[in-house]
């Protein structure tokens, strides 16, 4: 043995390894808030179930399934990446938690890229279970997978920004309201559960604008109609991620 053998080595570890350390956390974090589970999964697994089952909502010619399953994932993907990454930040930041971590050897920047990669992980344990849901009730996909990849990484992307910008200015009960207000409306506005088609047209132009409508259109014409690459949804969805993640970076308080 050696006389440095045990001496010690002050200092931060490296930054991949501090930074999946902290995405680790999160991602515990988030699975063991039981409130937030219900929001990520059990209402979208029910929604799924429920709508694909009963002939609640007419979704037009062909299953119902096929219709609603591609609007469920982009659901979920809103419940993880805006509604519950903004309440869990916005009381992070008012209990102080993101001003310590702020102080600590993690780059801010590193602690934004450990969350947003706890919400990858929670949106593929998502997409994996409503998949099985899915195929279980009968649905058939079709279309490109690297352009259902792209979309549901730019859905993320914007719903992320707009999440932390939300979480970042304003107060922690305000976020809560705001957010979960937010999703209510995009559920039923949105083109999740309800086509597009049924509102009147003037609405239409303006609901195919929203982040939740290009990604709930974009999975359906991919997975549904068999479309090679949305690009229209694609373009609002990078649009929607500039400008979410530009003004969560520009406004952003820590404490």
């Amino acid at each position: 043995m050696s006389a440095g053998t045990y001496t010690p080595r002050p200092g931060a570890a490296p930054l991949p390894r501090m930074i999946a350390a902290q995405a680790v956390l999160e991602t515990k974090m988030l699975l063991r808030n039981g409130e937030q589970l219900l929001l990520t999964v059990v209402i979208p697994t029910l929604l799924l179930v429920l709508f694909s089952s009963v002939d609640i909502v007419d979704t037009g010619a062909g299953k119902a399934v096929d219709f609603l399953t591609p609007g469920i994932l982009a659901l979920a993907v809103m419940s993880t990446a805006f509604t519950g990454q903004a309440i869990a930040t916005g009381f992070e930041r008012r209990y102080g938690v993101l001003k310590r971590l702020g102080a600590s050897p993690l780059p801010r920047w590193a602690l934004m890229t450990a969350k947003t990669l706890s919400v990858l992980v929670t949106e593929v344990l998502q997409v994996v279970l409503l998949t099985v849901i899915a195929f279980a009730l009968g649905w058939s996909p079709h279309g490109n997978p690297f352009a259902v990849l792209l979309l549901l990484v730019l859905g993320t992307a914007a719903f992320s920004g707009l999440g932390l910008l939300m979480a970042g200015t304003l107060k922690a009960e305000a976020t809560l309201a705001a957010a979960n207000l937010v999703f209510l409306l995009l559920l039923v506005g949105g083109g999740v559960i309800v086509p597009l088609d049924k509102f009147p047209e003037a609405a239409q132009s303006v609901l195919g604008l929203l982040p939740i409508s290009a990604l709930s259109d974009g999975l359906r014409d991919v997975l549904r109609d068999g479309a090679a690459m949305p690009w229209g949804d694609l373009g609002i969805l990078a649009v929607w991620a500039v400008v979410g993640l530009g003004a969560a970076g520009r406004f952003f308080r820590w404490e």
